[in-house]
């Protein structure tokens, strides 16, 4: 299990997470090292954009949504780099990602699971 999994756990189990992800995929969004604060998402309401914390195909990642399927409870995770992750389903979407190096992430309102 790696770190990323045990952080989805807690977000899955309703807390709200601050962490220091590690990597270089997400550069300039998130760079290596900056604190992100990640919260419960409702993935009815993600939009192309949000960042997730999302497990697909087996590997959990703090990824961009690039394209949404909401009919068929779905969406697409990518980096910011271009590289495709794949589909996922709303059940593994855990959390929407509010604040990077404490600046918040624009148009996270109404995107938190309700408690």
């Amino acid at each position: 299990m790696g770190a990323l999994d045990a952080v989805a756990a807690r977000v899955a189990a309703g807390s709200t997470v601050e962490f220091r992800p590690r990597g270089s995929s997400m550069v300039p969004l998130i760079r290596s090292g900056d604190p992100v604060t990640v919260a419960p998402a409702d993935p009815a309401a993600l939009q192309v954009g949000d960042i997730v914390l999302a497990r697909v195909a087996g590997t959990t990642y703090l990824h961009l949504v690039s394209a949404v399927d909401h009919p068929h409870r779905r969406v697409q995770i990518s980096n910011n780099r271009g590289r495709v992750n794949g589909w996922t389903g709303h059940s593994r979407v855990y959390g929407i990602c509010l604040t990077v190096a404490g600046r918040p992430r624009p148009r996270t309102a109404g995107k938190q699971r309700p408690p």
